[in-house]
């Protein structure tokens, strides 16, 4: 069955709600049920289409797993049914995570919720490993694309080099790397392929629906901004947020390093075990995996009530969906107005040798976001030490947490050598993280 073919709006939507509580597992996970449910089984999309959407949604910042939804929904029923299939994707998630993080905001502290988020952290550091090892391994092919790695781990580990700038930076030297030797970079040196052209209609209303989503996505900014003031905590998350959703170029967890940076670093809204925890929560949630914004927006306003002048139950929630609303609308956005150009968008030699720079340098960033995990789950105390420009975290030896360091250890062995799901890694985590409390040793 082709993309043109009819599929009825509410067949659709019953299976992107079938999709949407479905999709666990990260964005690989989130991919290969929507693989299996829209080529295998349901034949609306054949394999080299499904292909191209992909490959598409792989270069927009953003959760690629929810774009190509949105995509797939927008190629199979027009504008509304890719707004319908995005939204599908992302509800189910946010509805579970805004009971997760009521949960965790008030009963946090409690020693058997903290007993679960312990072994939850210590199993999102094997994790974040795994995330590098499967990145560096599709990605990394040339000395080039290691060395753009290992110098954006340096830019962002040592150097506090802000995530945009080292974006900028990999994509200017993709793009001029691109021009005279692709080969560095893991591309052939092949003229530019000719495109298949998108039918006009389709065309004109892809990019009507981005206009809009832009103008819904970045309106309601202004107005908080002028109404609240620009210091206002909700006007904050709304500014974060939407740039996070503008440089997350790499999935989550790249998306996940730069808000750890501001959230925790410029704006102290929360700590590093929020951060972990957080994670842990989204990993066990369908839908992407930046649903871990919505918690920091959430955590952020509701130990802000007092200041805010809300019940914090109540700033919580509208600080989730400040969060929620900035993170996951630009991705409309992108899609309807890139979706025109995908094919051109795909075969440009320079365009794809730019991206294919920023995917290595994201794999440093990863690399940075998982021995900051490391150290902030594995040592009780942390300091960070500035000598000149270089600003090194520096653990007391004295804190380290073996425990911490056993789970982490046994759950990478679990997810490495005995091949489990993540999903079966954090629920043994968290009962070993119990068991720990509840014998006294920890």
């Amino acid at each position: 069955m082709s993309e043109s073919a009819k599929v009825s709006l509410a067949s659709a939507t019953r299976t992107w709600a079938y999709v949407g509580v479905n999709s666990f597992g990260g964005p690989a996970g989130q991919i290969a049920v929507m693989h299996r449910v829209i080529v295998d089984e349901r034949q609306w999309i054949d394999e080299k289409r499904f292909l191209h959407a992909l490959n598409f949604c792989m270069v927009l910042p953003g959760p690629e797993a929810m774009q190509l939804a949105v995509y797939l929904g927008w190629l199979l029923n027009g504008v509304v049914g890719g707004v319908i299939a995005g939204a599908l994707f992302v509800l189910p998630g946010l509805a579970v995570m805004s009971v997760l993080v009521g949960v965790y905001a008030s009963f946090g502290d409690i020693s058997w919720v903290s007993a679960l988020l312990f072994g939850i952290q210590a199993a999102v550091v094997a994790i974040v490993v795994q995330a590098v090892v499967r990145v560096a391994r599709r990605s990394l092919h040339t000395r080039l694309l290691v060395a753009l790695t290992i110098l954006a781990f340096i830019a962002v580990f040592l150097f506090d080099v802000p995530f945009p700038l080292v974006v900028i930076a990999a994509l200017a030297i993709g793009w001029f790397v691109g021009k005279n030797n692709p080969g560095s970079l893991g591309l052939g040196d092949v003229p530019d392929a000719e495109v298949d052209h998108i039918s006009d209609p389709k065309r004109r209303s892809a990019r009507r629906a981005g206009i809009a989503a832009l103008a819904l996505w970045l309106a309601p900014l202004v107005l908080m901004v002028l109404a609240l003031g620009s210091e206002n905590l909700f006007s904050e998350q709304a500014w974060l947020f939407s740039k996070t959703a503008v440089v997350s170029f790499g999935g989550a967890y790249a998306a996940l390093a730069y808000v750890a940076q501001q959230a925790v670093g410029q704006y102290g809204w929360v700590q590093p075990q929020d951060m972990v925890a957080g994670l842990g929560l989204a990993e066990t949630t369908p839908g992407p995996l930046v649903l871990v914004m919505p918690f920091v927006g959430y955590l952020a306003a509701y130990r802000s009530a007092d200041e805010l002048g809300l019940p914090a139950v109540v700033a919580g929630l509208i600080g989730l969906l400040v969060t929620a609303w900035a993170t996951f609308l630009p991705s409309f956005c992108f899609v309807f107005l890139g979706a025109p150009s995908v094919e051109r968008l795909r075969h440009n030699k320079r365009v794809a040798a730019a991206l294919a720079a920023v995917t290595a340098c994201v794999v440093g960033v990863i690399a940075d976001l998982g021995l900051w995990f490391a150290v902030n789950v594995f040592f009780t105390e942390v300091h960070e030490l500035a000598v000149g420009p270089v600003q090194v975290l520096r653990p007391e030896w004295s804190s380290v947490d073996g425990w911490a360091v056993a789970l982490a250890l046994v759950s990478g062995l679990l997810i490495f050598l005995a091949k489990w799901g993540i999903l079966r890694v954090l629920a043994c985590a968290a009962v070993a993280g119990l068991v720990l409390e509840f014998a006294g040793l920890h």
